[in-house]
C-alpha cells in the first residue's frame, strides 16, 4: 500500500523537485528560466532548493531521480481506435485517422553565442511575444496572417532583454523563433552578385542533357540556392537520374509505385502484427517540431504517418524507430518550398492542388529511404551503428580536445548520454530546421555525408561550446547544457563555420585511423 501511495504521489506531482522534465534541444527550449544560466556573475540569484538537489555524479543524479521515472503513459493506453478503411487514391488519400493534437509549450532560450562573434542585435523578440502573435493570427485564404493587434516590444523591455543577451551577435533578425526559411529566402536583402552567379551556375549544370553530378556536388558543398534546392536534392540523393530526358519518366514511375504501396499495405495498420508500429508513429508525429505550425496541420501529419508506416513495413530489419520521424521533415519542407513563395512554416498545405500534395509526399518518401539506406544500422536491433559512432566521437574528442574529454571524465558524463541523440536524429534536435537544411546541402554533396562526415560535424559542434562546457562544474549542469545548447539564433554563417571545422578534422583524421588511438 505504501508503495502504491508513493507511485500515485509522483503521478499527481510531475513537477516536484527532483523530477526530470522532457528535454528537446534547440527547437524546444527549457521551460524553467532558472536553468538558462545567463545571469551576470554578480547578480545570479540563488535557488536553495535546486542547490540542495544538485548531483555531482551520474550515480547521485540517478538515485535522486529514479522515482520520478516511475510514471506510466496512462494517457496513451486508450489511444488505439480502429481506423476506417484505407483512403482511396481518387479521393486524395484524405484523413487516415482523427488526431487529437497536443500543443506543446516551450519557452525561449536566451542564447549564448561563441565569444568570437560581434556584439548583440538592436532588436530582440522573446518567445512570449511570439506566442502572443500566434494567438492573434487569423487564417485567410489558406495562409496564416497576423492580425493588426500585434505590437512591438516597448523600449524598456528591449533594453532589459538586451542586458540578458549581451553575447548575441549582430545578424539579420529571424522574426520567428522557429523560422524555417534560410537567409536567402523571402524577407532577406536582395541577392548579391556572387549569389546570382552561383545560382546561374547551378541552373546551367541542371539544364545540361546529362548533369555532371561530381561538379554539382562541388558547388553544393557550400550551400544550394533555395530556387534549385529541390531538384538538386533529388539528384544528389540518387532519386533522379543524371540524364535529363529520363527524369519525368522516373518521377512518374516512382510516384505511382509509392501510392501502389499505400493501396497494398496501408490498410494493414490495424492488423495485430502492425498496430503497435502504427500506434508509436501516431504518437510521435505531433511531437515533431511542435513549435512550427506547418507540422501541426492534420493533412501534414497524415502524410508523415503514411510515409513512416510504409517505410517501416518495407524494412522489417529495423522497423520504425523513434527519431526517424524527424528525418522526413527537411525533405518535406524543401519539396514544399518548390510551390510556396512566402514563409513555409505558416503555409496551409491543404490549399495546394491534390496532385502537388501527392508528389511532395512521394518524393519525400523516396529521398528519406535513400538516406536511411546508408545509415540503417543506426536503427536495427541494439542500434550498433549509433553505438560505434558515439565511441568514435569519444576517441576523436580525446585527441582533438583533451581538456573537454577529461572534464567529462571528472564529472562522470558519458558521451552516450548526450551524443546518442546527435547520431540518432542527425543533430536535428540541436539545430533549428533552417540550419539542418543548410547542413544537409553539404551532407548530400559529401561522400558518405550522413554516415561518416556527420561524425566530424558532431566533434566540431562539441568543441564549439568548449568555454561553456569547461565552466560547468557538476554533472547535472553539464547534461542540461549539452541537451539544450543555445543555437536558436544560428543561421547559414554559423553552419558554414561549423562545416569548415568539420572538414578540417576530417582532413586530419579520416585517413589516419591510428590518430584515434592514444
Amino acid at each position: 500500500m505504501a508503495a502504491d501511495n508513493r507511485i500515485n504521489f509522483w503521478r499527481r506531482n510531475p513537477k516536484v523537485p527532483g523530477s526530470v522534465q522532457p528535454v528537446y534541444g534547440a527547437q524546444h527550449p527549457p521551460l524553467d528560466p532558472r536553468f538558462r544560466r545567463t545571469y551576470p556573475k554578480d547578480t545570479k540569484p540563488k535557488f536553495n532548493n535546486l542547490k540542495s538537489k544538485k548531483a555531482s555524479t551520474f550515480h547521485e543524479f540517478a538515485r535522486s531521480t529514479n522515482d520520478a521515472w516511475d510514471i506510466d503513459d496512462e494517457e496513451d493506453e486508450d489511444f488505439f481506435l480502429t481506423p476506417g478503411p484505407a483512403p482511396s487514391l481518387s479521393s486524395g488519400l484524405h484523413s487516415a485517422s482523427t488526431h487529437n493534437q497536443k500543443q506543446h509549450q516551450a519557452g525561449d532560450t536566451e542564447s549564448r553565442m561563441p565569444h568570437s562573434l560581434p556584439p548583440p542585435p538592436t532588436e530582440v523578440h522573446n518567445l512570449q511575444d511570439v506566442q502572443e502573435e500566434e494567438r492573434d493570427c487569423e487564417h485567410v485564404n489558406g495562409k496564416v496572417v497576423k492580425s493588426s493587434s500585434e505590437t512591438l516590444l516597448n523600449s524598456s523591455s528591449v533594453r532589459s532583454t538586451l542586458k540578458k543577451q549581451q553575447s548575441l551577435p549582430v545578424r539579420p533578425i529571424i522574426p520567428l523563433v522557429a523560422r524555417i526559411s534560410d537567409q536567402n529566402a523571402s524577407g532577406a536583402p536582395p541577392m548579391t552578385v556572387r549569389e546570382k552567379s552561383r545560382l546561374d551556375k547551378f541552373k546551367q549544370l541542371l539544364a545540361s542533357a546529362n548533369t555532371d553530378l561530381e561538379e554539382l556536388r562541388k558547388h553544393s558543398w557550400s550551400g544550394i540556392p533555395r530556387e534549385v534546392r529541390p531538384i538538386t536534392w533529388r539528384l544528389l540523393s540518387g532519386y533522379l537520374p543524371a540524364n535529363k530526358e529520363r527524369r519525368e519518366l522516373v518521377l512518374k514511375r516512382k510516384r505511382e509505385e509509392y501510392f501502389g504501396f499505400i493501396e497494398q499495405y496501408y490498410h494493414s495498420r490495424t492488423d495485430e502484427h502492425y498496430k503497435d508500429t502504427y500506434r508509436q508513429i501516431h504518437i510521435d508525429i505531433p511531437r515533431t517540431n511542435p513549435l512550427i505550425p506547418l507540422f501541426q496541420q492534420p493533412v501534414v501529419q497524415e502524410v508523415f504517418e503514411r510515409i513512416l508506416f510504409i517505410w517501416a513495413i518495407r524494412h522489417p530489419a529495423s522497423g520504425y524507430v523513434q527519431g526517424i520521424n524527424d528525418l522526413v521533415t527537411p525533405f518535406f519542407v524543401v519539396f514544399l518550398s518548390e510551390f510556396v513563395t512566402e514563409d513555409v512554416e505558416n503555409f496551409d498545405v491543404a490549399a495546394l492542388p491534390l496532385d502537388t500534395q501527392r508528389n511532395i509526399e512521394a518524393d519525400s518518401f523516396w529521398c528519406m529511404s535513400k538516406l536511411l539506406d546508408g545509415i540503417q544500422d543506426n536503427y536495427t536491433f541494439a542500434q550498433p551503428g549509433i553505438q560505434n559512432k558515439v565511441k568514435a566521437l569519444e576517441e576523436l574528442v580525446s585527441r582533438i580536445d583533451e581538456d573537454i574529454h577529461n572534464h567529462f571524465k571528472k564529472y562522470e558524463v558519458e558521451y552516450l548520454q548526450f551524443a546518442f541523440r546527435w547520431m540518432n536524429n542527425l543533430l536535428m534536435r540541436e539545430l533549428p530546421l533552417r540550419c539542418t537544411i543548410r547542413l544537409w546541402d553539404t551532407y548530400q554533396a559529401e561522400a558518405e555525408g550522413f554516415s561518416h562526415f556527420h561524425l566530424y560535424v558532431c566533434a566540431a559542434f562539441l568543441t564549439e561550446w568548449r568555454k561553456e562546457i569547461l565552466s560547468m562544474v557538476d554533472f547535472q549542469g553539464l547534461l542540461m547544457l549539452l541537451q539544450n545548447l543555445p543555437t536558436i539564433h544560428w543561421g547559414n554563417e554559423e553552419v558554414g563555420l561549423l562545416l569548415a571545422e568539420a572538414y578540417r578534422l576530417k582532413y586530419m583524421f579520416a585517413d589516419a585511423p591510428s590518430h584515434y588511438k592514444r
